[in-house]
């Protein structure tokens, strides 16, 4: 869970790992799946997407791209109402 001001590097890659060991699948697979349909110029490597896990630099959609691949599906929930009334 997302609380204001305590994302960290660690976090995210844990997170993003925990996942994809949940689901049963490796990186290397997920690197496999996601490379299919692309040029070699634009394929990924799981040495690219581990660093970009470890530095923190991942992109929204990569992480969704990887979410797709293993079965989940990324969504956002807002953390407290405000009355409107």
């Amino acid at each position: 869970m997302y609380v204001a001001g305590q994302v960290s590097y660690t976090n995210v890659k844990n997170e993003v790992m925990a996942y994809i060991a949940y689901s049963g699948w490796s990186l290397v697979d997920i690197v496999d799946e996601m490379n299919k349909d692309k040029p070699a110029a634009a394929k990924a490597t799981v040495q690219d997407i581990s660093n970009k896990l470890s530095s923190g630099s991942i992109s929204y959609g990569l992480c969704l791209e990887i979410a797709g691949i293993i079965g989940y599906k990324i969504y956002w929930e807002r953390l407290d109402q405000k009355d409107d009334n």
